[in-house]
């Protein structure tokens, strides 16, 4: 009977860990696609990319005297009118 007790108790602290393991916070997205413009530092550890400016001007004033470049944000949501709708099918005669 103590057998199959610590066999349980070790199946539900493998649970217990898998479970925490799964649950981890994950990393935020580099992109945040609400603002249209990021700029990457760069320094001697590497780089560092923030996307949390909301026109190249506000970016390039950030930007200034640092080793930085300001460029438009490849996953921004776009905020541009619908065009018209697609064409009606051709009918052939």
């Amino acid at each position: 009977m103590r057998r199959i007790m610590n066999a349980i108790l070790l199946v539900a602290s493998w649970l217990g860990v898998a479970l925490l393991a799964a649950t981890a916070p994950a990393r935020a997205q580099t992109y945040d696609p609400h603002y249209p413009v990021c700029i990457e530092i760069y320094s001697i550890d590497g780089s560092n990319i923030d996307c949390s400016f909301t026109s190249i001007a506000q970016c390039a004033a950030t930007a200034s005297g640092q080793s930085a470049q300001c460029y438009a944000n490849p996953y921004a949501m776009q905020s541009r009118p619908p065009g018209p709708g697609p064409s009606p099918p051709r009918r052939n005669r």
